[in-house]
């Protein structure tokens, strides 16, 4: 499971230092995709394998998920970690994602997700006035999150 933030600067070559925490969790070779919400998706092969598995259950007489699959898959490029635990990131990833020069890297239980600095704080803002909505309208009333 990921979990945790963590901030690290992509150097000019488009090199990412892959938090330790999660290098042992991706594995040798993962996959980094285009997210929601203008991040980056990062999946260990494991988990990408399901996903893909539950993409090929979706009819493809469907505009939305074709739409979806097309947007999903063809951002995807595999990738692995250097000796100094950098991972590139190609160029049109970065570009989507806006990566500059700070960025945020964080652990959503199954999958790493790589922000720009700027969006994800933007993104907390927002997100914070309304997350005890949002809980609520999510979780069981029984179960307590405290």
């Amino acid at each position: 499971m990921f979990m945790g933030e963590f901030r690290h600067a992509i150097d000019e070559k488009g090199r990412l230092i892959v938090p330790a925490k999660f290098r042992d969790g991706l594995g040798g070779t993962f996959v980094i995709t285009r997210g929601l919400d203008h991040c980056l998706f990062v999946y260990p092969l494991s988990e990408w394998n399901r996903l893909e598995q539950k993409f090929k259950a979706l009819p493809f007489t469907r505009a939305d998920a074709r739409k979806f699959t097309r947007f999903f898959f063809s951002g995807a490029c595999e990738a692995e970690t250097d000796k100094q635990g950098r991972v590139l990131i190609p160029a049109n990833l970065r570009e989507y994602a806006g990566l500059k020069k700070e960025c945020v890297i964080i652990g959503v239980s199954t999958r790493v997700e790589i922000w720009c600095k700027e969006r994800w704080e933007e993104y907390c803002a927002e997100s914070e006035e309304s997350f005890a909505e949002i809980a609520e309208s999510l979780v069981d009333l029984d179960l307590e999150l405290t």
